[in-house]
């Protein structure tokens, strides 16, 4: 209950003393987290079917793990005041995209394209933005595929199109940014210039690591 009690404690400072708008935007809050967390549902039952599917036709899964996750009310408000929007839920869903997280963890490089193809090719789904930071990683040394899709979501009254950032990475990307955000938390994002030159390296080393198994894997389904 501590994201409601947010919730309130920060409309009520934006709306003081009005009782009513204060439930009335409570409620869109939470009418919000329910459309976000329906849309991310969608991308997982999507995924999950394709992932049977190569199951079943190729005998083999692409797919490693799924995870989502919404974006807390606490975290919805503060990236709303940094960016100088207003503090409500038209808000948060005029101006950010990224409320909706799905991650893919796949076993080879050729998975995430194919399934960023999968996804994109879909009549109703929409792509707005794709960026490759495997193709071209970050000076940090981060790798993945990140998708943002429009995806249809059909309530009982009507079907409304919502965001949802997808990150598409294999094991070794996954593993690499986990840590990596995890030392960036525990220094307060204050590592050391010659650590941060050691986490890029090993990001070099396991993306010749993927490389290397993507090779062992083509060679063997040539065998």
């Amino acid at each position: 209950m501590d994201d409601e009690k947010f919730y309130l404690d920060t409309i009520e400072r934006v709306i003081p003393n009005h009782q009513e708008k204060l439930a009335e935007a409570f409620y869109e809050f939470l009418e919000l987290e329910h459309l976000y967390d329906s849309a991310a549902e969608t991308v997982r039952t999507q995924l999950n079917i394709y992932d049977n599917e190569f199951s079943m036709k190729f005998q083999r899964n692409p797919i490693h793990g799924i995870e989502s996750r919404i974006k807390s009310p606490q975290s919805i408000v503060e990236k709303l005041r940094r960016k100088g929007y207003p503090l409500s839920a038209k808000s948060a869903r005029e101006h950010l995209t990224d409320i909706a997280g799905v991650r893919v963890v796949c076993y080879y490089v050729s998975d995430i394209y194919t399934l960023a193809e999968l996804l994109t090719m879909r009549g109703d789904f929409k792509p707005v933005k794709i960026k490759d930071y495997i193709k071209t990683p970050k000076p940090s040394g981060y790798r993945s595929l990140h998708l943002i899709v429009m995806v249809p979501v059909y309530l009982s009254s009507c079907r409304q199109e919502v965001p949802v950032e997808i990150q598409v990475r294999t094991i070794g990307m996954d593993y690499w940014a986990s840590l990596e955000h995890q030392l960036h938390y525990k220094t307060n994002s204050t590592i050391p210039p010659e650590l941060s030159d050691e986490l890029t390296e090993l990001a070099g080393t396991i993306r010749e690591t993927d490389q290397r198994m993507q090779a062992i894997y083509d060679k063997i389904n040539t065998l």
